[in-house]
């Protein structure tokens, strides 16, 4: 489709995101890019009152991303096999783009795998898009 034409769905978006190498959708909301090594607290024979840190297990937190509904069955498809458990882990990208479309920043994800799915608040007399969201658990975070 053209930069230009109306049903463009990555148009309007600043962000996109990629499974498995395949793009999967513009989408307007994206949250939990986020990784930490909480602290393993531990103390030295001879110094007793000084309390030494390392950094422990790295942990990944939750990503969750919302679109409008489109006609792609594709991460909605991934999901379903979860439940019914042929699960499949996939590695991602979570892409920032700049107002020209060029990309600017990219978040890697790996290991990833759907937990959960949400439908859109459906009313007919509030003209409002219908917006879907999903949650990526996945195993690390890497910015390339």
């Amino acid at each position: 489709m053209a930069a230009n034409d109306k049903r463009d769905p990555y148009r309007d978006y600043k962000f996109l995101v990629e499974i498995d190498g395949a793009a999967r959708g513009g989408f307007h909301e994206c949250s939990g890019l986020d990784a930490s090594a909480g602290p393993v607290e531990y103390r030295e024979g001879s110094e007793a009152r000084t309390v030494r840190k390392l950094p422990g297990l790295a942990k990944s937190g939750t990503i969750s991303l919302k679109r409008g509904i489109t006609g792609d069955a594709g991460l909605w498809q991934w999901r379903k096999r979860t439940i019914e458990g042929q699960i499949q882990h996939k590695n991602g990208s979570i892409i920032v783009r700049d107002e020209t479309g060029r990309e600017k920043v990219r978040w890697n994800f790996l290991k990833g795998v759907p937990t959960k799915w949400t439908g859109p608040s459906l009313n007919a007399t509030a003209g409002e898009v219908a917006i879907e969201s999903l949650d990526i658990s996945h195993e690390g975070l890497e910015m390339a």
